[in-house]
């Protein structure tokens, strides 16, 4: 009777121990900014999607850049959607669940074929640890951001654009004269804040032209919304580690189910079984022989060779069908066909 009492006290204090993380994890969610989330003690997964109705004056791209999406995310998430003209009442898809990046949990993270930085700050043992994620603008094709780890080496505030030599050369070629020096202002492609890297004229800075956050579309640098840098900017000190990654495939669990988010590659090549093999190794890493078994390896597949960038819930594998039970033979069925069959035969000796 003892051990029964006690198992069950057990019980009650375990469940309101989960009911109490869950409300105070939901609180944290509704009261920080977007796009900010505690770090899950256990598993991969943040946010969650939800969706909004359009209003009559705005476009999908201003709807995007208020509940921190990129281009391309609105985009995907809505396919039948106008982006300049969604109309009033229009449902909107907000794609805000994903999971983290496969990498150390620390400094920045920048995942190039996703689109969005990652930042995980140093927190005070009073504070919640956290991860804070924005959409970016990257370098277009033949001025890829570069891959690897560096650092932030400084900070600047109203930043004067040196225009390199490969826009000067554009603009000789159009007949133009490009600026040696554009100063801080609306016309900087800048914007008002720059973080420089150790990778030598390399940036995370704002942007004059917001409409491109989401997309391809820099000579290399990474862009953010005007608000999304500041909102960081002082919080990063010099020194800070900058991870760059190109990571397509993401896959984790959480609460024991595996879950896996793809996008398409950068590169024009095709990498489905080596995706595939991605997200299996991925899932493998914190997950038994058991759990793996278990996997609906045809939907993992078909999730990798339709990337969209949704994160996706992996079902169990199907049950084997049974084996069907042989049916017992009428009396005389099968001998009277064979008999039937026969007599043909006789008969077109005859």
């Amino acid at each position: 009777m003892h051990a029964f009492s006690a198992s069950r006290l057990w019980f009650l204090l375990s469940v309101a121990t989960v009911l109490l993380i869950g409300a105070v994890s939901v609180h944290a969610d509704d009261d920080w900014p977007r796009g900010h989330y505690p770090l899950p003690e256990e598993g991969d997964l943040i946010g969650e999607d939800y969706t909004v109705e359009a209003r009559a004056d705005e476009t999908l791209l201003d709807i995007a850049r208020r509940h921190n999406v990129g281009y391309e995310e609105i985009r995907r998430a809505n396919p039948e959607v106008s982006v300049w003209m969604p109309g009033e009442g229009t449902e909107v898809v907000i794609p805000a669940q994903r999971l983290l990046p496969p990498v150390p949990r620390e400094g920045i993270v920048i995942n190039v074929a996703e689109l969005r930085l990652y930042y995980y700050p140093e927190v005070e043992e009073d504070e919640i640890p956290r991860v804070e994620t924005y959409p970016i603008g990257i370098g277009r094709e033949g001025f890829d951001t570069p891959l690897g780890k560096t650092e932030t080496t400084m900070r600047i505030e109203n930043p004067a654009w040196y225009p390199p030599e490969s826009v000067r050369e554009e603009a000789e070629a159009r007949g133009e004269e490009a600026p040696r020096v554009v100063p801080p202002g609306p016309d900087n492609p800048l914007g008002d804040h720059a973080i420089l890297l150790g990778f030598d004229g390399y940036l995370i800075h704002g942007t004059n032209r917001p409409d491109g956050i989401g997309m391809r579309a820099s000579r290399g640098c990474i862009r953010m919304f005007p608000e999304d840098i500041e909102s960081m900017f002082e919080q990063i000190p010099v020194g800070t580690q900058v991870n760059i990654i190109d990571q397509p495939i993401k896959a984790g669990w959480y609460e024991g189910t595996p879950y896996v988010q793809a996008y398409e590659p950068l590169a024009e090549q095709d990498e489905g079984m080596a995706l595939l093999l991605e997200a299996l190794t991925l899932l493998g890493q914190s997950a038994g022989g058991e759990a793996m078994a278990a996997l609906d390896y045809e939907q993992l597949r078909s999730v990798v060779d339709a990337p969209d960038g949704q994160v996706v819930a992996i079902r169990p594998a199907p049950e084997p069908e049974p084996e069907p039970e042989p049916q017992p033979q009428e009396p005389g069925g099968l001998y009277e066909y064979l008999g039937l069959k026969r007599g043909f035969f006789d008969a077109l000796k005859t």
